[in-house]
This record gives C-alpha cells, structure tokens and sequence, in this order.
C-alpha cells in the first residue's frame, strides 16, 4: 500500500495493491502501521458508517464544527466522485477544493482531516461508500454548505438526480466563512 499527499493540506490517499487472479481478487483497504507512519492512529476512529445512492444523488456538502471529524472514506461497492472543501481558515489551503473518484477497482481509502467539507456523487447504479470516524455524531455540530453552491462551482459530472430536504436547504459558502 502506498500513500499520497492530496492538493488539500493534510487529506491524504491510501492506495492498495490489489491482487487479481482467476478467483477475483483481494486487498488490503486499511493497515495501521501505514497510517502510523503518516501521523494517524487507527485507534482513533471509533464509529463505522455506510451508505448507499443510486446513480446521480449527491450527498453533501457536510463538516461539523468544535473539533470537526477525521474520517477515513472508500467506496466498497461501485464508484462516487468525491469532493472535499478545506474549511479550516488558518490552513494553507483554505477555500480550495479537490474531488478524486472513489471505486471498487482501485480500493482508494481517502483520509480527510478535521475541518474539510465533505460530500459525493454516485456515479454508478448502486454506489456503497464506508466511513471509518473518529467523534461520535452530534448533530449539534453539523454544518453544511449547498452542493451547488454558486461560489464553490463544484463539478458534479452528472445531473443531480437525488439529494437530501436537509442538503437543499443547506447554506451558503459564504455565510458558513462568517461562522468561522
């Protein structure tokens, strides 16, 4: 498994070494020691979470405030495009965002620091994406910003067929920056 550094300060991505055969294949999608040797302790990540779309829902733009939330992000089953938005406003990167395309060829874990937004389009029929956290939930903490939010221009590359009441009512990049 190697790991690469991501355009967003701190995200990084482990990327495993399937081992394909006539069977099918099998992989390694998360070892300790890998993430020891980039700063993260598995230890830490204390819930897991799943969720399945179908093609086209958007799910997002999602970060929690205080502490925020690290997690660690793969899609077991099919393909998302995966957007995250640096919130931190003393980091490097802040405003920036990066997308990379999560899928259950290549086994990407994407590892996302506290303080990023964080949401996702399924591009394939039935998409199943694992969330490995390290806070429990408090839905005090949850801040959201739209998908489409017109500051933010984030690409989606498929129409948006699905999303949340709770994300299209979600607020502005802009008034989320007042917050900070």
């Amino acid at each position: 498994m190697r790991v690469e550094r991501a355009a967003l300060d701190g995200v990084l991505l482990f990327v495993p070494a399937p081992h394909r055969d006539d069977r099918g294949l099998f992989t390694r999608t998360f070892d300790a020691a890998v993430a020891a040797e980039h700063g993260l302790d598995a230890a830490r990540f204390i819930q897991d979470s799943q969720s399945r779309s179908r093609q086209g829902t958007v799910r997002g733009m999602h970060g929690r405030s205080g502490r925020g939330e690290a997690k660690l992000v793969r899609c077991a089953r099919g393909a998302v495009h995966d957007v995250l938005v640096d919130a931190r406003p003393h980091s490097p990167t802040f405003g920036e965002q990066m997308s990379v395309v999560l899928d259950d060829t290549s086994f990407i874990t994407l590892y996302v620091p506290p303080g990023l937004l964080h949401g996702f389009q399924a591009l394939t029929g039935q998409t199943d994406v694992c969330y490995r956290i390290d806070r429990e939930h408090d839905p005090a903490e949850d801040l959201s910003v739209r998908y489409d939010d017109p500051e933010l221009k984030i690409h989606w590359p498929l129409p948006v067929s699905a999303i949340s009441e709770r994300d299209l009512a979600a607020g502005s990049w802009a008034r989320l920056r007042e917050r900070l």
